[in-house]
């Protein structure tokens, strides 16, 4: 009888492990299947432009600004031309701060419950020269 109760133990302590071991696979699948997209601030020519200006990306996903060339550099995003329709996202997203050097980068990093639709960013010093890119996020 003693010999059951430890046996039974044992199989509820190893099915117990593997249902925790399977399960945390599903709270790491999105972060795993998330990517990175790299945007240069400044073309590689020299030229007042994001590079890629354009970009499609899901939510959950992160873009990565690299100050590249002609500094200072910034990334804010519209507070109208987004698909949010919200400042306040817009501001949450944007970095405001002045990248001088070449080599700097931020992150902004797509929540997972973005709206899908297109958001509209620029370089605060730069927008009259028409440094503007936009984001795709995908549905």
């Amino acid at each position: 009888m003693k010999s059951i109760a430890i046996n039974l133990r044992r199989l509820s302590l190893t099915a117990l492990a593997m249902f925790l071991v399977v399960s945390s696979f599903f709270v790491f699948i999105p972060s795993a299947l998330a990517e990175t997209y790299t945007i240069k601030l400044g073309s590689d020519k020299g030229m007042l432009a994001f590079e890629p200006a354009k970009v499609t990306i899901k939510a959950g996903d992160t873009i990565k600004w690299v100050n590249n060339k002609v500094p200072p550099h910034n990334v804010v995003f519209d507070g109208v031309k987004n698909a949010a329709k919200s400042a306040d996202f817009a501001k949450a997203l944007s970095h405001k701060q002045l990248m001088m050097n070449p080599g700097q980068a931020q992150e902004t990093t797509f929540p997972a419950d973005t709206v899908a639709g297109e958001y509209t960013f620029y370089c605060e010093p730069h927008r009259g020269a028409g440094m503007v890119g936009k984001i795709i996020v995908e549905g």
